[in-house]
């Protein structure tokens, strides 16, 4: 007979996860400086909605009652991520008492109400003063990130459990530095890859300054996607073979294995200098995965400036964001993840995965997204495969939360277990929350 609840393994964390610039709101108090994501979100059309990250979820003042959300929902765990504006308000120098000073209270909070925090330092808002040095093209930035990281260390190393350096360095250089649809909005194309390696290097370096401040667990959290080709022509496949080399391997393997893959390594030496890749490769206590969906390439025209085209996926259910729905790619990617990597590959943990789902409130004010705990249930399902097939997964955290602001597309797609109602900021869980709550109660019970 079929479980009623995903068969995961005993010990398995089921957490939820937000971020700072999309869901703390009050951008302008306390101290915090301007980041990148405030400077871009304000561009005439860079936002589908026209939003910026004021007030979002107004996190910042409403912390406690997210806490209690999340206590409610009776999680393992929670990621959230620190603004590096808040706390060195020009990315260096002086530190920000205020800014700091909410994390610690937010720590405790978490702590106080049973949810062991998952601390990320970097979820793509870079202080707006430093991207007018270089931003991610200027090496400085790498030091700057490690003086960061050892003020936050210093301050909560003593009391969160887990540390992700970088959330998805992929995106941040290939959206925000390759094709200019993210913060910061330049367009470089392959040019943009030194940003990748320093934000390699600034994980490297904060790994260090972490566990030099007492933090017991690292790790990282990075965007990752199998590469399904177009057809089976060589052209196809091997364009697909150089994609999978850049969103995934260009990062994958310099983690894990010190060294970048052979086919793009000529476009990052000139920003690598002696001692970098062993910085990076720092040991890692978990590897954080955020997965959506499969994504399915074919070769370029002949007259494109890059060789490789993402086309589109079909026979699938998508999302309102329109992303595939396919739960047993993240099988597929869990397996070939360990496959590739053995002995190099530390315990696993889904640190993202989501759906959005614009479903309200109905006249009696019940959320009933049904999609999104169809999406979920076959997600958590497809990890429990991969468990059984040998890989060692630990936890899954739901993106997200809240229903918050989601970059580009502003406040008009929803991924959040609880509603926001963006006027009032009234909390209303969701069928999901509900249906999570049942799963995570269950999964305790299969231990107790």
């Amino acid at each position: 007979m079929r479980a009623s609840f995903p068969e995961l393994p005993p010990g398995f964390r089921l957490g939820t996860a937000t971020s700072a610039f999309q869901s703390e709101g009050s951008t302008d108090v306390d101290g915090r400086g301007p980041s990148i994501w405030d400077t871009f979100s304000k561009l005439p059309g860079a936002v589908l909605d026209g939003t910026t990250g004021e007030p979002a979820c107004d996190s910042y003042r409403r912390y406690r009652d997210d806490v209690a959300l999340m206590a409610r929902l009776g999680v393992g765990g929670h990621r959230f991520s620190v603004s590096w504006s808040r706390v060195l308000p020009t990315g260096r120098g002086a530190v920000n008492a205020a800014g700091l000073d909410f994390y610690d209270r937010l720590v405790d909070e978490m702590l106080a109400q049973g949810v062991a925090p998952m601390a990320a330092l970097y979820h793509w808002d870079l202080p707006q003063a430093l991207e007018d040095e270089g931003g991610w093209l200027n090496r400085e930035t790498v030091e700057a990130f490690a003086e960061y990281a050892a003020v936050v260390g210093g301050r909560l190393a003593d009391r969160v459990e887990h540390w992700i350096p970088v959330v998805e360095p992929n995106v941040a250089t290939i959206m925000g530095h390759a094709t200019g649809m993210h913060a910061p909005g330049r367009e470089m194309g392959f040019d943009s890859l030194p940003v990748a390696h320093h934000l390699l290097l600034a994980h490297g370096r904060a790994v260090v300054e972490l566990r030099a401040a007492g933090a017991s667990s690292v790790g990282c959290a990075n965007n990752h996607a199998p590469m399904w080709p177009v057809s089976e022509d060589p052209a196809d496949v091997g364009a697909t073979k150089l994609f999978d080399a850049l969103w995934n391997g260009l990062f994958l393997e310099p983690m894990l294995l010190g060294r970048y893959p052979v086919d793009l390594a000529p476009l990052v030496e000139e920003a690598v200098r002696p001692g970098d890749l062993a910085t990076i490769r720092q040991p890692l206590d978990f590897y954080g995965v955020n997965y959506y969906s499969p994504i399915k390439i074919g070769a370029a025209p002949e007259d494109s400036p890059i060789p490789f085209e993402v086309c589109e996926l079909v026979g699938y259910p998508v999302t309102d964001i329109g992303w595939p729905v396919v739960p047993d790619s993240l099988r597929e990617w869990l397996i070939t993840l360990r496959a590739r990597y053995r002995a190099a590959l530390p315990p696993v943990v889904v640190t993202e995965s989501g759906a959005a789902y614009s479903t309200g409130p109905d006249g009696s004010g019940v959320v009933d997204d049904q999609e999104r705990i169809a999406y979920l249930d076959a997600h958590l399902r497809a990890v429990a495969a991969a468990c059984q097939r040998g890989v060692d997964v630990r936890g899954y955290y739901v993106w997200s939360l809240l229903d918050s602001f989601e970059w580009v597309h502003g406040l008009e797609q929803r991924y959040g277990l609880v509603h926001v109602d963006h006027q009032t900021q009234a909390r209303t869980p969701k069928a999901s929350f509900e249906w999570y709550a049942a799963v995570i109660a269950a999964q305790t019970r299969s231990v107790g």
